[in-house]
């Protein structure tokens, strides 16, 4: 009956949300600097510590629009698990006028990031990926999150709140949660950004995207048609596939392309 119940609610879902291009800059890869890199273009550089050994998570937040300790504290647990930083990773907060409360575009979200920036992502023996909580919303209204490039993620309180149905099922909370740690996936280059997988768990409608709904980068996570799920237990955990991916990353046997640094 449970399994029946999810099937139902996929196909509901699956009906009712649009592509989601728009996660990973809705200008493409076309429009990132090749100095930023691409999404996934720092994945070796988090999961090795021959040269970077701590990490820094800069959090960079409009007034009013702190993310929430459960998202902040789970991102790094997440990245913990994963990221082989002996030094620690370190979450810092930074609260930034952006001068844009409105309508955010890809190019938006990396010219005002580096404008914020406390420090270039590569910096000594600290590995430095930011995010940004604006307030207003993307390009693409339903989008809440969006990697831009190899160390750039924004996340949109405004759409998430708004993305919350009337039973609070999924919560806005949750659903910070899980848009957090899916869009810090796409800069460790999940899924099949930067490699290929051995593995058959990329959606092939939805690339960059799992198609295990058990997936926190499941492809349905980052809309705001997640509202439709009724389900207050959103995933926020990689998958085996997932882990599997960052292992062989990790290890060299599965290649990573587009890399800024390689050991």
């Amino acid at each position: 009956m449970e399994r029946l119940r999810r099937i139902g609610i996929g196909l509901l879902v699956l009906l009712l949300l649009p592509a989601l291009s728009g996660c990973l800059g809705s200008d493409g890869i076309l429009g990132i600097p090749e100095s930023n890199g691409v999404p996934g273009g720092l994945t070796l550089a988090c999961l090795d510590s021959s040269k970077y050994t701590s990490m820094t998570v800069e959090i960079d937040y409009e007034a009013g629009y702190l993310p929430e300790s459960t998202s902040t504290d789970m991102l790094k647990q997440r990245l913990e698990s994963v990221c082989d930083k002996p030094d620690g990773i370190n979450i810092q907060f930074t609260e930034t006028d952006f001068s844009n409360d409105e309508t955010w575009s890809a190019n938006d979200v990396r010219d005002l990031g580096d404008e914020a920036k406390a420090v270039s992502p590569q910096s000594g023996s600290t590995l430095t990926w930011q995010i940004l909580f604006p307030a207003g919303t993307y390009d693409d209204t339903s989008v809440l999150g969006v990697a831009v490039d190899a160390s750039t993620v924004a996340i949109f309180k405004d759409s998430i709140d708004d993305a919350e149905n009337i039973f609070r099922r999924p919560s806005a909370e949750k659903i910070e949660n899980s848009v957090l740690v899916h869009e810090v996936g796409h800069l460790l280059g999940l899924v099949n950004l930067v490699y290929t997988s051995p593995a058959e768990h990329e959606d092939s409608s939805h690339p960059g995207h799992s198609n295990n709904e058990d997936s926190v980068m499941y492809w349905a996570i980052e809309s705001s048609s997640i509202a439709n799920f009724f389900d207050n237990d959103l995933p926020t955990e990689f998958d085996s596939d997932d882990l599997n991916d960052l292992s062989g990353l990790a290890d060299g046997s599965i290649k990573c392309t587009d890399q800024l640094w390689r050991p």
